[in-house]
C-alpha cells in the first residue's frame, strides 16, 4: 500500500509541474525529500540578463509556498495599483518588421503560412501599391483578376469589357455548340460576378 500512497502524493508532470528531480534535493533546510516542484527564486525575477535560479521544493514545501505566497509582498500602493492596470506591461515598444536596407526587398512572405493573405497583400501595397485609387485588393480579388487575366490595377470599365471578351470567346454559341469550354465559361462568370460586388471596384 505504500506505493499506491506515493504514487498518489506524486502528480504526473503532465498536470501539476512536477519535475524529475534526478538526485536534485528540496531547498529547505534539512528536507530530505527530493524537489521536484519549481519555485520563484529569493532574489525575485532577475534583471532580464538570463534565466532566474528558481529554487525546487519537494510537494510539501512548495504547496506550503504556494499557500502564503503573494505577488505584490513589498511592493508600494502606487506600484500595486499600476501591477493591476488591464494594460499592464503592454507599454513596451516591439521591433518592426521591417526591410534591412534599401536594396532589401523585404522578408519571403512564401515562407510564411498566409491563407487569408494579410501579410503578403500589406507587404505588396507598402512596397508598390497596387491600385492608383489606393482601394485595397483582397486575395479573392486578386484570384479572380488571375482568372480574366486582368492586372491589379484594372477598373471597373476594364472588368466589365474584359468580361465581355472572354464570354464571346468560351460561350457555346460563338462556337458551334461546342461545350468544351464551359468549366472555363464558369469560371470566368464567377470571377465577374466576385469582382463587380468588391469593394475595389464598388
Amino acid at each position: 500500500m505504500a506505493g499506491s500512497s506515493d504514487r498518489k502524493e506524486r502528480p504526473a508532470a503532465r498536470f501539476h509541474g512536477r519535475v524529475e528531480a534526478n538526485g536534485r534535493p528540496c531547498a529547505v533546510e534539512g528536507c530530505p525529500e527530493p524537489g521536484e516542484f519549481r519555485a520563484p527564486p529569493l532574489e525575485g525575477a532577475g534583471d532580464g540578463s538570463g534565466p532566474p535560479q528558481f529554487r525546487w521544493m519537494c510537494l510539501e514545501h512548495v504547496r506550503a509556498f504556494n499557500s502564503r505566497y503573494n505577488f505584490f509582498d513589498g511592493m508600494t500602493a502606487d506600484e500595486i495599483h499600476d501591477a493591476q492596470r488591464p494594460l499592464a506591461g503592454w507599454e513596451r515598444e516591439t521591433r518592426a518588421f521591417a526591410r534591412a536596407g534599401a536594396g532589401d526587398q523585404g522578408p519571403r512572405w512564401s515562407d510564411y503560412s498566409d491563407p487569408l493573405d494579410a501579410i503578403g497583400a500589406r507587404f505588396r501595397r507598402e512596397v508598390a501599391p497596387e491600385r492608383t485609387d489606393g482601394k485595397p485588393l483582397s486575395g479573392q480579388d486578386r484570384a479572380s483578376l488571375k482568372v480574366l487575366g486582368l492586372p491589379a490595377s484594372a477598373d471597373r470599365a476594364a472588368l466589365r469589357k474584359r468580361y465581355s471578351e472572354l464570354v464571346r470567346q468560351y460561350h457555346p454559341d460563338r462556337n458551334g455548340g461546342d461545350r468544351s469550354h464551359e468549366a472555363a465559361l464558369r469560371g470566368v462568370i464567377d470571377a465577374y460576378q466576385q469582382l463587380r460586388q468588391a469593394p475595389a471596384f464598388a
